[in-house]
């Protein structure tokens, strides 16, 4: 799209944008009738000061800074965010609701990354990743999450939401953008614990376990509201997207 390839390249317009992105957010909450499900362990740990890994779909990060508060989350909340420009305007957009940033890919594994993820998690705090996220495939988790559960022996929280009203949008999440005066539904799944010892074969079947457990959570409550429900991608996606990303001279994973 050349008018936000225009946007991103200006820090005024970015910022516009942000406010724009977090007034739309405000919005689509207090407009619309939201419910939560599954909330019941997060709150019990994060009263008792536990910290966990909150995993996510890429394409439902829009609404996450209202389901973090509604947990009760007191402690820090701290998201994992790309470093390039897309990443800048969620990060500046999620900081409007009290949601910090830690710069780096789930998917890419930084060392710096890593290093952000565990400092906040042995502090007490709370971070949110989305195991398919910069750039996907979509809704296929990457090992990075896995191995930051492992290290710090936290439990892993899948977490989607859904809403009525909605736009799927072209994009390679398929990112979902509710509409004001919906009905929504914030929901958890049972966490995910990956123990310290697993070995190479161990962690591939904690991914997919983690993976899986995802998928049918985020389709299960769009299927309760009647909605299409989005597939992962398919074989021959990963490759279009790194096509698509040579072409607007980005650099793929």
């Amino acid at each position: 799209m050349k008018w936000y390839k225009g946007i991103v390249k200006s820090a005024q317009a970015r910022a516009t944008l942000c406010h724009l992105a977090a007034f739309y957010i405000r919005l689509v909450r207090h407009t619309g009738k939201w419910q939560q499900k599954g909330t019941d362990l997060p709150r019990q740990m994060m009263a008792e000061g536990k910290p966990f890994i909150v995993a996510f779909w890429h394409q439902r990060l829009l609404m996450m800074p209202y389901t973090w508060q509604a947990v009760g989350g007191d402690a820090p909340f701290n998201m994992l965010i790309s470093a390039h420009r897309d990443g800048e305007i969620i990060s500046r957009t999620i900081g409007h609701f009290g949601v910090h940033t830690i710069a780096g890919s789930s998917s890419n594994g930084g060392a710096n990354a890593l290093r952000g993820i565990l400092k906040s998690l042995k502090a007490g705090e709370v971070v949110g990743m989305t195991p398919d996220g910069p750039r996907g495939p979509r809704m296929h988790a990457s090992g990075g999450v896995i191995s930051a559960a492992r290290i710090s022996g936290v439990p892993i929280f899948p977490l989607t939401y859904s809403a009525s009203r909605r736009r799927v949008m072209r994009s390679w999440d398929r990112f979902v953008l509710p509409f004001p005066f919906s009905r929504g539904v914030f929901a958890w799944g049972e966490p995910i614990y990956v123990p310290k010892d697993l070995d190479n074969e161990g962690m591939e079947a904690k991914r997919q376990e983690l993976e899986t457990s995802m998928v049918a959570l985020t389709q299960k409550h769009d299927r309760e509201f009647d909605l299409d429900v989005i597939e992962p991608a398919g074989p021959d996606e990963p490759v279009k997207q790194k096509r698509a990303a040579r072409e607007a001279g980005e650099t793929p994973r």
